[in-house]
């Protein structure tokens, strides 16, 4: 049951629309959340995964604004963070409302088809955990750049494992305070996320005690923050360009009048882009100005708030462009590198690393690179570019995990439902019969990479790397 302060009722009856009732908004945000995921297109289609979950017992519904996404029922009631799908990166486990902004990002309000221009670099300004980051990543399908930013020093770790556990090799990692954007990286982005920090009213059905001590004048400190942070986006912003602005708050201060702060700010050169069509029936959440305000009641969903800004003209810059940073740690691969990596990677796994790929150097480690961070190179520090294809050895080289993930192969030695659980406790897996021994191979579940492990011939060594080996896998019956 919901702890509702008195203050924050009497805050939601002054804000709520007139079509919408109290007793509603009480009702259902004393209910809980119905259970949603969404399916991960850079690993496995959404028909192909609906085939391979109904025989385990889950029903679908279809979210109407997010076509990877769904509300499911799961008939086993099996934990869905346990099982081998989700850690081999098959699906996420997101609310509904969350997958909002991604789609309004690069819906045009004019098609009922998501566009995404050729390898667009796009920013992503408060990442962590990486829902909308990796949702983001497979509309893009790994094309382009992508910076996920994320301010918090220990939420980084999780957004990597969640963006190496998707398959996601088109990412950059920074660790900043989201304002210093608009400086750094004046006028470089197609499109802009910013799911700003909030109060957090709109997540009252996940945690029941959210809005216990809520205080209005505490939240006028947020409102500063997401103002400095929309200009900083809005700066960092291409002519031409578009960029979302959500929330999961409900009051009209936190949202509205800081998209009309911009306005006010920045004039002529922002322009408001109605959402009203988004997905049938988004006109029962639109405010006048076009935004989507999505109270609980409306789709039985968490609260939230989205507005798409378009960047119709320059802005003068607020700052000189800061000085280059030097001391970048890595170097372009040689040539003859290069061509050892290309070959290894074919022979031992079947691998093809793009003719154009971008393969950098480290101490002894291979790293591909997108393309689109080479002209970011130096203006801005990054915690992490693209992934780890491999380490030097004295003979050769050795694979990493994250590179096994997201790069495709054809060449797989599939295992059962018992083996994978196996694998993924870190366990070796004994073979039926001995034969020769093959070597470094990918082993797979659903035809899709769970890691790599070494063929000995009479059994599989598990090279699982060990911060992902875990106590617990969930098997459907």
């Amino acid at each position: 049951m919901a702890h509702f302060n008195q203050n924050f009722l009497d805050s939601i009856e002054r804000e709520l629309p007139d079509h919408l009732s109290m007793e509603d908004f009480i009702a259902y945000s004393n209910q809980p959340l119905r259970l949603s995921i969404r399916v991960n297109t850079l690993k496995i289609s959404v028909t192909d995964f609906i085939k391979l979950m109904t025989p385990k017992g889950w029903q679908f519904d279809s979210i109407p604004w997010c076509a990877e996404g769904f509300w499911i029922t799961n008939s086993q009631k099996i934990q869905l963070g346990n099982t081998i799908e989700h850690l081999q990166g098959l699906f996420y486990i997101q609310e509904a409302s969350s997958m909002l902004p991604p789609t309004a990002l690069f819906k045009n309000e004019n098609s009922q088809n998501i566009k995404v221009q050729t390898d667009p670099v796009v920013l992503d300004m408060a990442s962590a955990p990486g829902s909308k980051t990796t949702q983001i990543a497979g509309l893009m399908q790994n094309k382009g750049l992508l910076v996920a930013n994320e301010y918090s020093a220990s939420r980084v770790k999780v957004l990597h494992a969640n963006i190496a556990r998707m398959g996601v090799a088109n990412c950059a990692l920074t660790h900043f305070d989201a304002r210093v954007f608009g400086e750094y990286l004046f006028e470089t982005f197609d499109s802009i996320l910013l799911d700003a920090p909030c109060s957090g009213e709109g997540t009252i059905r996940k945690d029941p005690d959210a809005l216990k001590n809520w205080d209005n004048n505490e939240n006028k400190g947020i409102v500063a923050t997401q103002k400095a942070l929309i200009e900083s986006a809005f700066l960092a912003l291409k002519v031409g360009g578009n960029m979302v602005y959500s929330t999961c708050a409900l009051s009209r201060q936190e949202n509205q009048d800081v998209c009309n702060h911009l306005k006010t700010t920045f004039g002529n050169a922002v322009e408001f882009a109605s959402l009203e069509k988004l997905f049938p029936n988004a006109e029962k959440a639109c405010t006048k100005e076009g935004f989507l305000h999505v109270w609980p009641q409306i789709y039985d969903s968490e609260g939230f708030f989205v507005a798409k800004i378009n960047k119709v003209s320059k802005v003068e810059r607020q700052q000189d462009e800061p000085r280059k940073q030097k001391n970048f740690p890595f170097t372009a691969a040689k040539a003859k590198q290069v061509a050892e990596l290309v070959l290894y990677f074919k022979e031992a796994f079947n691998i093809d690393i793009p003719d154009d790929a971008q393969i950098m150097e480290r101490d002894l480690e291979f790293w591909l690179f997108p393309q689109a961070v080479l002209p970011l190179i130096g203006k801005m520090r990054f915690q992490r570019i693209g992934i780890k294809l491999a380490d030097a050895l004295k003979k050769g080289y050795k694979v990493r995990h994250e590179a096994i993930l997201a790069l495709s192969s054809p060449t797989q030695i599939e295992l059962s439902d018992e083996q994978a659980k196996e694998f993924l406790m870190g366990r070796d897996i004994s073979l039926a019969e001995r034969v020769k021994p093959q070597g470094e191979v990918i082993v797979s579940y659903a035809a899709n990479p769970l890691g790599v492990a070494k063929h000995l011939g009479n059994k599989l060594k598990n090279n699982l790397p060990r911060d992902l080996v875990k106590d617990k896998i969930a098997l459907y019956l």
